[in-house]
């Protein structure tokens, strides 16, 4: 039985995930139609009849463009997402309502179907007609996919948004929706809440925001302030290193918008999950009461995201949501950590945090904040003993090519240029693997997928991408390997 849970709550991971691969590429354009719904609308900062007009476009074909070419990209690179975005097209001109759901579907099928028809023809082709039969069949899948989309797909997901949208405007009319931090709160802890937030939330959040400029589904998940309450009442009534590491890992948590930093101090005490589920309901409900919302995603959840997302005339209300949530959180959680055994061991937050990665599937840079970096990793095993021919472009990947990877990194660029090493280092999805990687470094868990994706590449494998010793044998490798040259 346990096993079974497990790998229902792994495959809800890799789905929340592969969304979140679509989705968090794109999140700067999502930002810049944001910043333009708040500065030129009617109601905006500097309301402009000419520069309003760009705001519907950008919502009705550029993200969803963008999300149906990332979706086919994930599945079979540049061609897949020429796909995708074809026939997420269809779906567009065929609804009238924002296809971020259809992109969602209609780009990974562009690019799984594309990738399955070149399968078919591979070695089939006559020498000298490749660039025919290559553009052929994706310009007549394209076809086929678009009108199919237009026809069938678009008006399909639309009702299906129509009924989410309409059981959405139910619960908030009854003044239910903060039952939702029941859901969210704890699938935050779990990791299931790209699942939840960039698959059903986000999209019906952009409906409401296209129509009133604003939603308040915007801050259902992303709300700093229940994370931030907790790590505060550890701060004063916490015991062990899990006190003396609360203060660094609130300003991870609200300033960089980083929310798996307080994960484990809710694993190191289940029942602090309350604390989350309250804060989070109360502040959902002054949100509700205060009538505020958010113009669009903010990516991280940082205070400085919703700040830039705030439409003019909501920010009392928004800090009001922000700040109630943390103090009931704060009151909750610091009953709860005084009325229960004390857990005073320096290592519960070790062990907890180490669960935490466990349930997420690979180490947590933040995370290794908690623990100050005193964890040594074991050392995992390459999948080579040494760098063959030269070396141009290092990448490190992740789930999504952002956070943890960015962290790495930018941690390994810092060691080659203190190295004189010139060479190119960058973060991906897993997904989105560059073709001439000849270095992947990806976390142990990540690098059996990376090297199916370039098995010609060198992987090396991590277990904590800020706190590797692996990355100064390679620069120590790369340099001898210059000095031989």
């Amino acid at each position: 039985m346990e096993g079974n849970k497990s790998g229902v709550k792994a495959k809800i991971q890799k789905f929340g995930s592969y969304l979140s691969g679509m989705i968090m590429p794109n999140i700067g354009a999502f930002i810049a139609w944001g910043l333009i719904t708040a500065l030129f609308i009617p109601t905006g900062w500097a309301p402009n009849e000419d520069l309003a007009t760009v705001v519907g476009p950008m919502i009705t074909y550029l993200l969803p463009l963008l999300i149906g070419f990332t979706g086919g990209h994930m599945i079979y690179g540049m061609r897949g997402g020429v796909l995708g975005a074809t026939a997420t097209i269809g779906a567009i001109v065929g609804t009238d309502i924002p296809m971020f759901l259809g992109a969602m579907i209609l780009g990974p099928l562009g690019g799984f179907l594309i990738k399955q028809i070149d399968k078919l023809f591979e070695g089939k082709v006559k020498q000298g007609f490749e660039m025919l039969i290559n553009n052929f069949t994706a310009g007549i899948l394209g076809g086929a996919l678009t009108l199919i989309a237009y026809t069938g797909i678009g008006p399909v997901v639309q009702g299906l948004n129509e009924v989410m949208a309409s059981g959405v405007r139910v619960i908030v009319d009854a003044n239910l929706l903060p039952l939702a931090s029941v859901f969210v709160e704890p699938a935050k802890v779990l990791f299931l809440n790209n699942a939840i937030n960039h698959g059903i939330l986000g999209p019906l959040a952009l409906d409401q925001a296209a129509d009133a400029g604003k939603s308040i589904l915007f801050m259902v998940e992303s709300n700093p302030g229940p994370g931030l309450g907790i790590l505060l009442a550890y701060m004063v009534f916490g015991k062990g290193m899990a006190r003396l590491s609360a203060s660094g890992a609130s300003v991870i948590h609200f300033l960089g918008g980083i929310h798996e930093i307080y994960f484990p101090y809710i694993l190191m005490k289940p029942v602090l999950i309350v604390a989350a589920i309250l804060g989070g309901a109360s502040g959902i409900l002054t949100f509700t009461l205060l009538d505020v919302g958010l113009v669009a995603t903010p990516s991280p959840g940082s205070i400085f995201a919703y700040l830039a997302m705030t439409p003019r005339g909501d920010y009392l209300g928004m800090l009001s949501g922000v700040f109630i949530s943390a103090a009931v959180s704060f009151g909750s959680a610091g009953f709860l950590l005084k009325v229960t055994k004390s857990t005073e061991e320096d290592d519960a937050l070790t062990e907890a945090t180490e669960r935490m990665q466990d349930m997420k599937g690979k180490k947590s840079a933040a995370a290794a904040h908690l623990t100050g970096g005193a964890t040594q990793e074991p050392v995992a095993a390459d999948t080579s003993t040494f760098v063959a021919g030269p070396v141009n472009k290092v990448i490190f990947a992740c789930d999504a090519g952002m956070g943890s990877s960015a962290m790495g990194a930018s941690l390994l660029k810092n060691k080659f240029k203190k190295a004189d090493i010139d060479i190119f280092v960058t973060n991906t999805a897993i997904n989105q693997i560059p073709e001439d990687a000849d270095i992947v470094i990806t976390h142990k868990d990540l690098t059996e997928r990376a090297i199916a994706k370039r098995p010609d590449a060198r992987h090396i494998s991590v277990d904590n991408f800020l706190g590797s010793p692996k990355y100064d044998e390679l620069v120590n490798e790369l340099k001898r390997k210059d000095e031989s040259a």
